[in-house]
């Protein structure tokens, strides 16, 4: 790995500069999502099966928006590192209109056969009647998502973390405020449940898109034309789409299989998918670090391939993964032993909270797994190397976790216990497969090549 280091940028920032303020943002995002998930288990068990299972849907068909944002961002990452401003802000303007359309096209589908997804998840009868309306209101702060996505992508790659981070606090409280009023009622406002969660996250999102328009004007002097919002420009989106589409490959197939372990749950009765929503919502709470220095190593490590530098790539990622599971094991220990308190914020039920201790025992042993697998994954990604993680990842989720949850989970009856060790497979085997590709140095040929490929746009610029 001897490449030449080229135009070091003695303004970018440290990882730690980049990864906090992505840890609040999933953290202000998760503590919505676990107030709202709260309040719809103080209605019923039922209302809180309903809250997981649409949310379920929101988040599979929201990985469609990621073939663009998660593309853009390493596109322009890569771009800046290499020089080439004019490029990045094209592609940033192209993202904007094949958003659009992936938003609406997203938003309508749900919108128009939310029984039939539901159903596809195997939604219990008494859960159904409540999800469905939850989920027509979701719809539209589904598509509202896409272009979100987008904007705060351009936003982070061009290292403006924390413009995007007052952003994002700015939607959280504004969504937050909305759904205490309209799911509980206050004064004259009469309470209307699950509808009025949804109905706060279509605002709120609505918020965030003109804020993001602001930022775009203020921060990086981009302001959108007529045209950007409703035509897709093909040509500047290939590099895009390298990218995007195979890493959006492998998170479709982690989250169909996610969601056909969900199904499996579901048929395990209300009380097993409630325990499944509660623990995967205190998980998510571990993950948001793993996820976030994942994110941070992406930004940096695309700004580092465009200058070459892939050597400080290499030992970049090597701390990261030190630093992701060392705090990946922390708050582990902290989510197993203070169980017995956070999980009354959803339940009573001793039963329930047995089950969900057990689940986080468990979890102590995912967590590290889960932390090498985001980490270098999108570091993988990030150098060039797009094809390699789809073609692992796929065949990890498919069968270990999908696999391995209907082997332990139904056909042991193990119940949970089971689907938790599948996820645990899960992330380990692909974390192990990512690792050995980066210190195996087979990213180096793909890093090379864009490094090329940046070369050649610029000298045709």
């Amino acid at each position: 790995m001897k490449d030449i280091e080229t135009k070091p940028n003695k303004q970018r920032s440290g990882l730690l500069a980049i990864t906090w303020p992505l840890l609040a943002d999933l953290v202000l995002g998760m503590t919505v999502g676990l107030i709202g998930l709260s309040m719809a288990s103080q209605e019923s068990d039922a209302a809180a099966a309903a809250f997981t299972l649409a949310n379920h849907v929101q988040a599979s068909f929201f990985l469609f928006f990621r073939i663009v944002s998660m593309g853009v961002s390493v596109v322009i990452t890569q771009n800046l590192g290499g020089g080439n401003r004019f490029l990045a802000d094209a592609t940033a303007r192209a993202a904007i209109g094949a958003s659009v359309w992936l938003g609406l096209s997203s938003g309508m589908t749900v919108a128009i056969f939310p029984s039939s997804l539901l159903l596809l998840l195997n939604a219990p009868p008494e859960v159904l009647p409540l999800a469905v309306p939850y989920l027509e209101v979701l719809a539209i702060a589904l598509a509202l998502d896409s272009l979100n996505a987008c904007m705060g992508s351009v936003m982070r790659a061009h290292l403006h973390t924390r413009d995007t981070l007052v952003n994002m606090m700015s939607m959280h409280s504004l969504h937050l405020a909305l759904c205490v009023l309209l799911m509980k009622g206050i004064g004259p406002v009469q309470p209307t449940g699950l509808i009025g969660f949804a109905i706060s996250a279509a605002v709120s999102r609505l918020f965030a898109v003109g804020f993001h328009l602001l930022l775009w004007r203020w921060r990086l002097n981009l302001i959108p034309t007529f045209q950007d919002w409703w035509i897709v420009r093909w040509k500047l989106l290939p590099s895009v789409l390298h990218i995007g589409l195979p890493g959006a490959a492998e998170n479709i197939a982690y989250r169909l299989s996610l969601l056909a372990t969900v199904a499996m749950v579901a048929n395990m009765g209300t009380d097993a998918l409630a325990e499944h929503g509660y623990t995967m919502q205190i998980m998510f709470f571990i993950l948001v670090f793993s996820l976030s220095v994942g994110f941070g190593s992406e930004i940096l490590v695309g700004h580092l391939v465009g200058e070459r530098s892939l050597h400080k790539a290499h030992q970049l990622v090597v701390n990261s993964v030190r630093i992701g599971i060392l705090v990946s094991l922390g708050m582990s220990l902290i989510a197993v032993f203070s169980a017995q308190w956070s999980l009354r914020l959803f339940t009573t039920d001793p039963h329930i909270i047995e089950i969900c201790t057990q689940l986080l025992w468990i979890t102590l042993v995912l967590e590290p797994g889960r932390a090498l697998n985001l980490i270098v994954i999108n570091a993988l990604r990030a150098a060039g190397d797009a094809r390699f993680p789809v073609l692992a990842g796929v065949a990890s989720v498919v069968i270990m976790m999908a696999g391995g949850a209907w082997l332990l989970g139904v056909y042991f009856k193990l119940g949970l216990i089971g689907v938790w060790i599948a996820y645990t497979l899960d992330e380990w085997t692909r974390g192990l497969i990512m690792c050995w590709r980066w210190w195996g140095r087979g990213w180096l040929p793909a890093a090379r090549a864009t490094h090329r490929r940046l070369i050649r746009q610029r000298g045709g610029v």
